[in-house]
């Protein structure tokens, strides 16, 4: 486990781990469907979304990029099919988060954040949009500002 994580309790750490898939989850699944494009990206940005030395995350996402496909299809498992029962349950989780950014360094927890809405942001484009040229669909774009965590820079 990272040194940040060291005041969360394993489950904490755990919905820590899993919250760039839940992202991808939302994300991806707002039109309905998750495609393999959608997770094509997740996976790229868990696996080399940040050089090593530039960030404060890299620990993270190393342990988050290990194995990310078959983890990520396990937590898709654990959610409804269909997305207007599985959006609510994810975001309930996602929300989560803001009792946990709390607990930590102010200035990782940003750095988290702005990780999560950058996921987001590639997810969204990876598959949407007139003949899914890196436009946000409709369908992703209100999910896409992650409401329902909030930002610990403001």
């Amino acid at each position: 486990m990272i040194p940040e994580f060291n005041t969360l309790s394993p489950q904490e750490g755990e919905l820590m781990h899993k919250a760039p898939m839940l992202v991808c989850i939302l994300i991806a699944g707002a039109d309905g469907r998750i495609d393999q494009s959608e997770i094509s990206k997740a996976i790229s940005l868990a696996t080399k979304k940040y050089i090593p030395g530039k960030s404060r995350l890299v620990e993270f996402y190393d342990e988050v990029g290990a194995d990310f496909e078959d983890k990520l299809k396990i937590v898709i498992q654990g959610f409804p099919v269909k997305e207007k029962e599985r959006a609510p349950r994810v975001i309930a989780e996602l929300s989560l988060l803001n009792d946990i950014l709390k607990k930590l360094d102010k200035e990782f927890s940003i750095e988290f954040y702005n990780s999560l809405t950058e996921i987001a942001i590639e997810i969204a484009k990876s598959s949407g949009g007139v003949l899914g040229i890196k436009t946000v669909g409709q369908e992703e774009a209100r999910y896409l500002s992650l409401d329902m965590i909030r930002n610990p820079s403001l």
